[in-house]
């Protein structure tokens, strides 16, 4: 796993480092500025170089890789200091333009000749490379202070920022790499994010003496009569299987079992809405609780009638239970205070849209605080949170994790639906509500990641995701 720190996480650090193991403020300045020029030698090994120096500890760092890259063969190296030096220097051609004008500390909008030489640098045709963080970016929450260097690689100074993978950070950041400089960190209230190295653990090898009961059951539930989408409710339910669950099943209306059967034979299909009564078959409903975890909402509309089941659900069943898509925005439109009264341990799978339909806030309140809000929701609440976005954040808390496994071809309908299947698949295989949320975003996202590999965004489809889940887990384990 990898820690993502806040600017203010990062400042108690170096003043740890600096105060209490009386490391000199000069030392860290030398090694983060040697860190970045021993990297960027490493990847271009010469070149014409503009190094952009700022005020502050990013200037300093600056001025350090500046005199290190000169000294070595095959760099041409030219400065600029932004707050006296003259724009005309960017008259000149550069492969590498380094960026050391502000750090995580920026709080301000950009403007000035700060902003001419931003503007100047991502007009230009030279590889960009920035010093911590791409000067601009808010280091917490990924946003352009008015503007922000695009950078091609970001090379951050001990640990990686949560700024540097959050809304617009994913973009401006490029290539994230970080390089150990010696400030100590301590383990408290850090957000995570996991890497290959950490999927094989939930992935152990079977032995050959077991049956499809040794694996659990999951089942997802949903579907409407207005609201079909049995083709996507089916890959959500294959989506499960192909994490290892045992069976995998489908709760939907009588009109869809034909196609649902069409798409995964191998799941189980139960018609659970009585057409005649029109309302839900809750004697079938509840022999689905023998299964081990459910997902519900997908499909099914929004209504008051919705909103009984997923109430009879949260009050009777004891597994593991993920709300997504409709769910989620009955929830929100007919009360809250149901995720309260529970017996079963839920997840929660909000776009911010829907999160903001739950909350009350708006998503630019949301975008700003993404952490924060949905770490208050699952605590008031008492449920696992996954808040989804071009990175999402998964939260029960206490732990939060960021994902940032994925690619924008994903933005698709059905999408959803496949997390909340892979997510539910985990859940039903003894993983816990955190671990299942946290696992099954990574695998999703990286089948994303592979199936892009094979065509573009704009084709990419929920559907290419599945297929690449096989491939995904090969790699991974």
């Amino acid at each position: 796993m990898e820690r993502l720190l806040t600017a203010q996480q990062m400042r108690q650090a170096d003043d740890y480092t600096l105060n209490k193991l009386g490391i000199p403020h000069e030392a860290l300045v030398e090694r983060a500025g040697l860190a970045v020029a021993e990297e960027i030698d490493k990847r271009f090994m010469g070149g014409r170089v503009l190094v952009c120096i700022g005020k502050g500890n990013n200037g300093e760092d600056g001025k350090i890789i500046a005199k290190t890259l000169s000294q070595k063969h095959g760099f041409s190296v030219a400065t600029l200091n932004v707050e006296s030096g003259m724009l005309k220097l960017f008259d000149k051609k550069y492969d590498i333009i380094v960026d050391c004008i502000f750090g995580t500390g920026l709080n301000r909008e950009v403007t000035g000749k700060y902003r001419q030489v931003i503007e100047k640098i991502n007009d230009s045709s030279a590889y960009v490379i920035s010093c911590d963080i791409a000067s601009g970016l808010n280091a917490d929450n990924g946003k352009p202070m008015g503007i922000s260097v695009k950078a091609d690689l970001t090379i951050a100074i001990q640990e990686l920022k949560l700024g540097q993978f959050l809304n617009d950070g994913v973009d401006y950041s490029g290539e994230v790499v970080a390089k150990d400089i010696g400030i100590s960190i301590w383990e408290e209230g850090i957000a995570y994010r996991l890497c290959d190295n950490d999927i094989a653990h939930y992935f152990p090898p079977r032995p050959r003496n077991v049956n499809k009961g040794n694996f659990g059951r999951a089942c997802v539930f949903g579907g409407s009569e207005d609201f079909p989408g049995s083709v996507v409710l089916a890959y959500s339910a294959l989506s499960a299987m192909k994490m290892g669950t045992g069976y995998s099943s489908l709760a939907v209306p009588s009109s869809l079992v034909a196609n649902c059967l069409a798409v995964c034979p191998e799941c189980i299909v139960n018609a659970i809405y009585n057409q005649e009564e029109q309302d839900y078959d809750y004697k079938k409903i509840d022999k689905l609780f023998n299964n081990d975890a459910i997902s519900i909402g997908m499909g099914m509309g929004v209504s008051e009638k919705n909103y009984s089941v997923i109430k009879y659900f949260l009050e009777n069943y004891e597994g593991k239970l993920v709300i997504d898509a409709d769910g989620l925005n009955t929830v929100a439109k007919f009360g809250t205070e149901i995720l309260k009264n529970k017996k079963c341990q839920v997840v929660i799978t909000p776009h911010i849209k829907e999160f903001s339909r739950l909350t009350g806030l708006s998503k630019e309140e949301i975008n700003d605080n993404s952490i924060a809000f949905a770490k208050e929701f699952a605590v008031n609440y008492g449920v696992t949170v996954l808040l989804k976005n071009a990175v999402s954040v998964i939260t029960d808390g206490n732990y939060v994790f960021v994902n940032t496994t994925g690619n924008g071809g994903m933005a698709k309908a059905g999408s959803g639906d496949v997390l909340s299947g892979i997510m539910t698949g985990l859940l039903a295989r003894g993983l816990s509500v955190l671990e299942g949320s946290i696992v099954g975003a990574y695998i999703f996202g990286k089948a994303g990641d592979f199936a892009l590999n094979e065509q573009t965004e704009y084709t990419l489809t929920a559907s290419d995701v599945v297929k690449n889940i096989p491939s995904v887990l090969r790699s991974l384990i």
